[in-house]
């Protein structure tokens, strides 16, 4: 089965947090190891990731053997886990005062709880190849201008869209604009094609389309402002629910959407890859679980920005997303930096080639041969701006309500204004 993003799959699991209380002196201890050397001088850290499904479940493993076998002196040892069973047992050694060396992160809001504890080591200083990697997949992990994490794969939310339902409604081209869209929605319906696969049930697929529109209408600033002040009732806010609320009055999701998973049987996915919907807001990997599902559109699947907003203070080259990286624990050993930077920079050809991520490394997006993926890589390489998944970016407790309130939205229980206001009253409550 394609691996859908780990950060996508219940990521607020991992909001218990109360971990951070624990003593600093004892969570920077680290692991059984603690990357201290042994008596032979060898040095061995512990290596966290979720890597258990293709390709990174054989591709991970490969590169750990090939750095230890160029540094004889080093050791790994790796522990592989679920995304939830990592995000629990990470929780749960957290709390025991315990912290593996290098750890899978996200960035965003639990990262940033992380390092305002002291528990996550500053890269900064050290990362002094960080100018090798794309600005868009290291800001995750950039806290006060700070660099606490190492990208391994970046990726962006678009519309994946049918070209040949599009011609039969008589679409030439991909709307640029949300108007332009909105009349794309009315030319498939009145086509007898249903325009949206939604997967209602999960709401984080939801959350997409209000966070670009409020990065659209009220911009990246105002986003960033709002983490911050923790007042989401902006007028900016407003109307992106509004924005919203238009399209949700033309009835454009498929029949039963609201009960619909993403990759289950009959779900968004296979709904979109069945050809019975003509588009779906989703991330990179939408193709690999269109496929998944048994579908698979081939030539007649293609890819557009989300469209801008007239009068509007976003642009279509600001771009929404999210990848997967490594952190350290505080006081990790210098090799294990070493080893990030040999995953990265040394692998970055395997990663492309394994067909499951895309490139963090300046100019590596010309080794890609799939056509969708050059198109989603070469968007983020031109990319103005970057906004983290809101699920990941804000604490979590916040990142719910975001979900929670725009499903409301969706299924008609709240209004464009109501939205703000769960969402500023969860942000002051946080």
């Amino acid at each position: 089965m394609a691996s859908i993003p780990p950060s996508r799959r219940s990521f607020l699991a991992f909001s218990a947090l109360t971990a951070l209380s624990v003593p600093l002196a004892a969570a920077c201890g680290g692991g059984e190891s603690g990357g201290r050397p042994a008596a032979d001088g060898k040095v061995t850290f512990e290596w966290w990731n979720i890597a258990t499904t293709e390709p990174g479940k054989s591709l991970f493993p490969q590169i750990a053997s090939a750095f230890t076998a160029a540094h004889p002196n080093i050791g790994i040892r790796t522990t592989s886990l679920e995304n939830e069973a990592f995000k629990s047992k990470l929780t749960a050694t957290i709390s025991s005062g315990r912290l593996p060396d290098v750890f899978q992160t996200w960035g965003g809001g639990v990262l940033q709880q992380q390092v305002d504890a002291g528990l996550v080591e500053d890269l900064t200083d050290a990362l002094g190849w960080s100018s090798e990697l794309t600005p868009v997949s290291l800001q995750a992990y950039q806290i006060g201008g700070r660099t606490y994490g190492v990208p391994y794969d970046i990726g962006m939310v678009g519309f994946w869209y049918n070209k040949k339902l599009f011609a039969k409604a008589g679409i030439t081209a991909p709307p640029a604009t949300w108007t332009a869209f909105l009349e794309a929605v009315g030319k498939l319906k009145t086509a007898g094609i249903t325009p949206i696969a939604l997967a209602g049930k999960e709401k984080w697929p939801g959350h997409y389309y209000w966070a670009y529109l409020a990065m659209r209408v009220a911009g990246l600033p105002a986003l960033q402002k709002a983490a911050t002040t923790k007042d989401f009732n902006g007028d900016g806010f407003v109307r992106a629910g509004a924005h919203l609320k238009e399209l949700v009055d033309l009835q454009p999701f498929q029949a039963g959407f609201l009960g619909a998973g993403y990759a289950t049987p009959g779900g968004q996915a296979a709904t979109m890859g069945n050809g019975k919907a003509a588009m779906e807001l989703m991330g990179q990997w939408g193709p690999s679980v269109q496929k998944d599902a048994g579908a698979d559109l081939g030539a007649d699947l293609g890819f557009f920005p989300f469209p801008t907003v007239d009068g509007g203070a976003g642009q279509a080259t600001e771009v929404f997303g999210g990848g997967g990286g490594f952190a350290l624990r505080k006081g990790a050993p210098k090799e294990a930096l070493d080893f990030l930077k040999f995953f990265v920079l040394e692998n970055e050809s395997k990663l492309l080639a394994s067909n499951g991520y895309l490139p963090v490394v300046k100019g590596a997006e010309s080794q890609l041969t799939d056509t969708n993926k050059k198109v989603v890589a070469d968007s983020l390489v031109r990319a103005t701006g970057f906004q983290l998944f809101l699920d990941q970016a804000y604490p979590p407790a916040v990142g719910q309500e975001v979900n929670d309130s725009v499903a409301d939205l969706i299924a008609g229980k709240k209004t464009p204004e109501q939205v703000t206001q769960s969402i500023t009253e969860a942000a002051k409550g946080a």
